[in-house]
């Protein structure tokens, strides 16, 4: 093969660009067609591992513009590691940037949830505390509690009810959104990946939490900005998801 990398690389994700001259198949004749079938291939293949990350959105644009689209993202973002279960990270900042698609403004964001579903599946895995052991803080202690979260948690934050229409799409029997803001947490205590739709206060929280916050001051701000907030919810949610692994105090 008397081809560069880059000219090789542009060719094979780009159907519009002609067989680079200087290939040859086994027999030391012009790879041609067998260059095309490999470039088919490696689109499909890529599409599909698109598909199978993002199907609620597969499912609300529709086969034939999911396809022209993932044809589109292949240019621009080829896979930067032969991992496939990290292609399509750029996926939903990709679709904001599709001018086409600005009238279905919650489809970024729904490709977001869909994302963070896929990476809490692939992260490692992480051993829960004891629920006694944040039962069993002194208040003084429990105030300058930090939490370490395990690394399936994800938080997803959104102005469009993004849970009400990942579900759906998906599952058999869900009601038809009715609209509003949405915050969902993922989490994944067994196998499989969690998705639960929280209240703004415990989003808030968590948030706070996750950026290393102590639980005073994650569940002052959260009281003041929402009044309806829960601290013992919250922590139960967090206990029964499985998600706190570590336990920081001001002692430690």
């Amino acid at each position: 093969m008397n081809v560069s990398q880059t000219t090789f690389h542009t060719a094979l994700l780009d159907p519009s660009q002609a067989v680079p001259g200087g290939l040859s198949d086994g027999l030391g004749q012009p790879a041609g067609s067998r260059f095309s079938v490999y470039r088919n291939n490696v689109a499909v293949s890529l599409t599909e591992a698109l598909e199978l990350s993002f199907p609620a959105i597969a499912k609300l644009l529709g086969e034939q513009n999911f396809k022209g689209l993932s044809g589109i993202f292949l240019r621009q973002h080829p896979p930067e590691t032969p991992i496939m279960m990290q292609y399509g990270a750029a996926f939903p900042d990709f679709l904001a940037g599709i001018e086409q698609l600005s009238h279905i403004g919650y489809l970024p964001d729904v490709a977001r949830l869909e994302q963070a579903v896929r990476v809490s599946y692939h992260s490692a895995d992480a051993t829960p505390i004891d629920p006694e052991d944040l039962q069993a803080l002194a208040p003084d202690a429990l105030a300058s509690a930090r939490f370490d979260l395990a690394p399936s948690v994800r938080l997803v934050r959104s102005s469009w009810p993004i849970h009400q229409i990942w579900a759906y799409n998906l599952e058999d029997g869900a009601p038809k959104p009715t609209g509003g803001a949405q915050d969902v947490l993922i989490h994944r205590p067994e196998f499989d990946p969690e998705v639960i739709p929280i209240s703004p206060g415990t989003a808030d929280f968590i948030a706070a939490m996750m950026r290393g916050e102590m639980l005073a001051d994650a569940n002052e701000s959260a009281q003041a900005a929402h009044d309806t907030f829960d601290l013992s919810q919250a922590l139960g949610l967090l206990l029964s998801a499985q998600a706190i692994t570590h336990i920081t105090t001001g002692d430690d």
